[in-house]
């Protein structure tokens, strides 16, 4: 297997045949790169373990802190075609990412990163890199190591936000269970955005009941706001939180 490191190069200029709605759109490198900065990060599948359980969430859940650094878009190419990579960042509820299907493996090969996963089943896929693009020139690229597998220690999106930003530290993932219309909800949430925390929403009665917030907290009330792992409490809590921080 041998990689090709492409920093100070241009992408390929391919066209992507996508699936949007119920029409077929082509997308060519052109609009996705030109006059933009662009985080690419590329996996060897949808729906794989290590590209649905870490990959693509955390770039999802850190988009906000990327654009704040200049970036215009995060994009997410595999070797497959547009209706798996639809399904996927459904089913990821990764609102944040543009996911582009190289069904025929044209942009991955050009990138000098198609690889055998023969063994797997699956044919030719991608080899795991991210690398950070401007105006269609790569400026930067993380190459996973050549290790048998499927090593993930480069390509994450602590480390490309890392390289944007050498002084950038990561905060605790944050999760708050809410319920439509409540006041204290809200204001839990302005506090969460105004400290700069990203936060993902829990919603009753949509994502959860209120059996599973007392199953989980003890409590029926709403807000509940949970820090890297602890249960914080309701609004006022969180704000005794940071008061404290």
């Amino acid at each position: 297997m041998s990689l090709k490191d492409m920093t100070g190069q241009k992408v390929p200029s391919v066209t992507f045949h996508t699936r949007q709605g119920d029409a077929w759109v082509d997308v060519t490198t052109d609009e996705i790169f030109n006059n933009k900065k662009v985080v690419v990060f590329s996996l060897p599948g949808a729906f794989t373990p290590t590209c649905s359980s870490t990959h693509l969430p955390r770039y999802n859940e850190l988009a906000k802190e990327f654009y704040a650094l200049g970036v215009d878009e995060i994009v997410c190419v595999s070797v497959n075609d547009t209706f798996v990579m639809n399904a996927w960042k459904e089913d990821q509820e990764s609102e944040n990412v543009t996911v582009i299907p190289d069904g025929n493996g044209d942009f991955t090969r050009g990138m000098g990163m198609l690889v055998s996963k023969n063994d797997l089943g699956f044919g030719e896929r991608s080899w795991r890199y991210s690398m950070y693009v401007v105006n269609g020139t790569v400026e930067k690229m993380f190459i996973e190591p050549q290790e048998p597998g499927d090593p993930f220690k480069v390509s994450d999106a602590d480390t490309m936000i890392k390289y944007l930003n050498p002084a950038w530290e990561a905060k605790p993932s944050v999760s708050i269970i809410t319920k439509p219309g409540c006041p204290f909800c809200a204001k839990a949430k302005a506090l969460l955005e105004v400290k700069g925390y990203q936060y993902e929403e829990i919603v009753l009665g949509k994502d959860a009941s209120t059996t599973s917030v007392r199953a989980i907290t003890g409590r029926t009330s709403v807000p509940q706001v949970f820090i890297g792992g602890k249960h914080i409490g309701g609004s006022d809590d969180l704000q005794a939180y940071f008061d404290v921080k």
